[in-house]
């Protein structure tokens, strides 16, 4: 276990570098839940980060800004937003993915090809494990 918090600050570093002048670590975490939960609740996002509506209220507010999320009337309950990415928020999204997918291969890039498949294992059980909890 002491592993996993060395290498999400490994990650949380780089999608900062690589996205430090448009987004915090927190904005980025909003696309990524986006991304995976399309036309989602800001109560939904606010519950995701463990902070509060107002709180993710303006989170979200900057991110609309930016033109990287679309914020409109859920179509049954008008007192309800819908938020989505943008095109320009899932291809920003995408592009510092990539940079951070990069730099962890580099990271790799010393590793054996018996190290390497033994790691691929390791990960594909964690994600078999946690994935129902997802």
């Amino acid at each position: 276990m002491e592993v996993m918090p060395l290498v999400m600050n490994f990650i949380r570093t780089q999608m900062r570098s690589h996205s430090a002048s448009l987004l915090t670590v927190p904005q980025f975490r909003v696309l990524a839940f986006l991304k995976r939960h399309p036309d989602c609740s800001l109560s939904a996002v606010a519950e995701h980060l463990g902070v509060s509506r107002p709180t993710a209220s303006a989170m979200v507010e900057r991110l609309v800004q930016q033109g990287f999320v679309n914020r409109s009337e859920h179509p049954q309950e008008r007192r309800q937003v819908e938020l989505k990415l943008t095109e320009a928020g899932y291809r920003y999204f995408e592009q510092i993915r990539e940079k951070t997918r990069k730099e962890i291969a580099d990271q790799l890039g010393n590793l054996s090809e018996t190290q390497l498949s033994s790691l691929r294992e390791g990960i594909a059980l964690l994600y078999q494990v946690f994935n129902q909890w997802h």
